[in-house]
Parts: C-alpha cells; structure tokens; sequence
C-alpha cells in the first residue's frame, strides 16, 4: 500500500485575517455547506480542485496560499542546499 500526504490548510487563519469570517460565510460564497468548510477545514477531507479554487478566490490568494502538502512543511523547516 502506498501512504498519501495529507493535505494541509490555512483557512482557519485566513479566515480570521478577513474580519473573522464564519465557515458559514466562506460556504455561502463557495456554494458548499458549513459542514463541507469545517471538514476541510480539519484536514478531515480533501476538497475538489473545483472547490479548493473557489475557496482561494474567497480569500483573494492563490490555491498554494491556502492549501500545501504536509511534507513541504518539513521541507520550508530544514531546506536542503
């Protein structure tokens, strides 16, 4: 079996820098539910390519800005030369 990198996000974080959005906020203007937000959200679900743009579109940042794998976080901690 293989293992898959999660996915990890910044949505928490970005909500909070856009006057403390509401994942109801972000769901109403991604067009899912509060429940879809809040699963991403929690690492609990991996978004559609569909959805992942709609929602960097919500924060006004490219789809890197709010979504990244885990490995490239031990990566951006210990970069090799």
């Amino acid at each position: 079996m293989s293992k898959t990198t999660p996915i990890r996000n910044r949505i928490r974080r970005l909500r909070f820098d856009h006057n403390e959005m509401t994942q109801q906020e972000v769901a109403d203007r991604v067009g899912v539910t509060r429940q879809t937000i809040l699963a991403i959200e929690a690492g609990k679900y991996n978004p559609s390519l569909l959805v992942a743009l709609k929602i960097a579109r919500v924060f006004g940042a490219k789809v890197e800005d709010v979504f990244h794998l885990a490995d490239e976080e031990t990566e951006s901690r210990n970069p090799t030369e």
